[in-house]
């Protein structure tokens, strides 16, 4: 079977499975919850079957489906989606930092990116270590800023 795609590797978290499945290997579902919980030993969330799940498909660029667990074709060509409004929620889990911070900038407007960034950096670290959220913070705008 196929791998991931190229850019997978830049846009998606790092606890993806698209970080190393190919299309169709995983679900893609509209956002984090208990019922896709972070496998650890595996490196990823997975569904109650163990199906494999990206919990960001504004990251992978497909929209939702269930194309392992349930066989949906993946879209050939697929316009990125655009972060939901849950999306957009502060996490309350660490893994989902990234997630968060993409969906915050991808939802600002080119004129006022700026102060979503000092928003998000504020937001996020009133609830994480302000080092992890440099850190994260680091890695989406090296990606995200050059894709604007």
């Amino acid at each position: 079977m196929p791998g991931p795609l190229p850019q997978w590797c830049e846009q998606t978290c790092v606890v993806c499975p698209a970080q190393r499945l190919g299309p169709g290997q995983f679900d893609v579902v509209d956002r984090p919850g208990p019922e896709f919980a972070y496998n650890q030993d595996i490196g990823w969330r997975v569904t109650a079957d163990g199906v494999a799940v990206c919990v960001h498909p504004y990251r992978v660029g497909l929209p939702p489906g269930r194309y392992a667990s349930q066989g949906e074709p993946v879209p050939v060509e697929a316009s990125r989606p655009a972060p939901t409004p849950t999306a957009l929620q502060l996490p309350a889990d660490l893994v989902d930092l990234e997630g968060w911070l993409v969906a915050v900038l991808r939802d600002a407007p080119a004129e006022g990116i700026f102060a979503a960034v000092a928003r998000a950096e504020r937001l996020a670290g009133e609830r994480f270590d302000p080092k992890q959220v440099v850190a994260a913070m680091r890695r989406v705008l090296s990606v995200e800023l050059a894709n604007r």
